[in-house]
């Protein structure tokens, strides 16, 4: 079976641009990642997403998913838990490890849900 597979335009428009601040990503007091490199992901109406390079996370406390997901836009996605202590916050974590070309400035990030973790930037998100 074929993906279908989307280009970016003035229907759906993604743009990915750098952070200018620093970027702090935990679980409760516990710092999963930190980087002044992350990427800000704009897609349509949806809210902004920060994407963090792998190098910047603790993957100490990633473990592989089984899951993926795939969107036309951007490719497939594979998914990290993220185990802090006893806490497993399941596919908390996502990563396009070969983005499609739009969105070819993610390939080495990934973005983490929000409701499972704390993101705190010090640059503002418009």
């Amino acid at each position: 079976m074929t993906r279908q597979r989307l280009q970016p335009g003035h229907d759906h428009p993604i743009t990915v641009s750098p952070d200018d601040g620093r970027v702090v990503v935990r679980v409760g007091e516990v710092v999963v990642a930190d980087t002044t490199s992350a990427k800000i992901l704009r897609e349509a109406a949806y809210p902004p997403v920060h994407y963090i390079p792998l190098d910047d996370v603790d993957r100490t406390l990633l473990r592989d998913s089984a899951t993926t997901t795939y969107c036309p836009y951007k490719g497939e996605a594979n998914y990290y838990d993220l185990v802090v202590g006893e806490e497993v916050a399941a596919d908390a974590i996502w990563v396009y490890r070969e983005p499609y070309d739009a969105v070819a400035p993610i390939a080495g990030h990934v973005a983490f849900y929000p409701d499972r973790v704390r993101v705190t930037t010090d640059a503002a998100v418009t």
